[in-house]
């Protein structure tokens, strides 16, 4: 029996190992410059806010209108008509917790969040202010990834040190999507001068990026064309990628 139970636990023990040691994949908010005109797609990378721990609860939720005139008869309902629809809104709670960090706290998270709901300096500059424009992150999760903007947050600060600094927190973020573009378009058959550049993180592949960019992942070998790219599953990060635009693409180069 004891045998047996060993090797059950070494077994498990494994398991956890291999399953640590292949990268959990980590979730992460994306802030970029709003659109430089209208239609268009997000600037350059603002920050990448990336979370201490993953959410356990996502939010999603999307509208329909619908519109309906009132029917004479008291026993009938008249037939609905379809006006719109809505844009998708996700809710994902952000934990801080710097409490195993010396001579630190929260509010450098919470700063990094807080550059999503202020004017960007380069909108500022050419006396048009617009927030940034964010992008929830979480591996190959789809229906919670889109281009949005931050429509509020919220910081709950719930443990503190000796001299008041604030040392864990739980930020809540909701997004509401602003995304014009169409998923799935070809981006060869736009204007190949219509581009926004890409800085590469630790995890990046053109496939994903290609997804990201034009809802396509077998678009890759556009980007790759563009930046001399033979392997696109190693990308260096740091690396600026170019990134050309979808069609009908009107975006400012940067």
């Amino acid at each position: 029996m004891a045998s047996k139970f060993q090797a059950g636990v070494a077994k498990t023990g494994k398991a956890v190992s291999a399953y640590f040691g292949s990268g959990l994949v980590k979730a992460q908010l994306v802030i970029m410059e709003p659109p430089a005109t209208s239609g268009a797609k997000p600037g350059a990378r603002l920050a990448t806010v990336k979370f201490q721990f993953n959410p356990n609860r996502l939010s999603l939720s999307k509208s329909v209108e619908w519109r309906r005139k009132p029917a004479r008869m008291a026993d009938q309902a008249s037939l609905p008509e379809f006006v719109g629809s809505g844009p998708r809104s996700l809710s994902v709670d952000v934990f801080l917790d710097a409490t195993s960090e010396h001579d630190n706290s929260v509010e450098e998270g919470v700063e990094k969040l807080m550059i999503a709901c202020v004017p960007t300096k380069a909108s500022l500059r050419k006396e048009k202010p617009a927030s940034p424009w964010v992008r929830f992150e979480w591996g190959t999760a789809k229906s919670v990834s889109f281009d949005g903007v931050l429509s509020s947050l919220s910081v709950e600060y719930s443990l503190f040190d000796v001299d008041g600094k604030p040392l864990r927190a739980t930020c809540s973020l909701s997004i509401e999507e602003a995304g014009t573009g169409t998923p799935g378009q070809n981006p060869t058959s736009g204007s190949r001068e219509a581009r926004r550049t890409h800085r590469v993180v630790a995890g990046d592949s053109l496939p994903q990026l290609a997804w990201r960019e034009y809802g396509d992942a077998t678009a890759w070998r556009v980007i790759a064309e563009a930046n001399d790219i033979d392997d696109p599953m190693v990308l260096v990060p740091g690396t600026e990628l170019l990134v050309p635009g979808t069609a009908g693409g009107t975006e400012e180069e940067r």
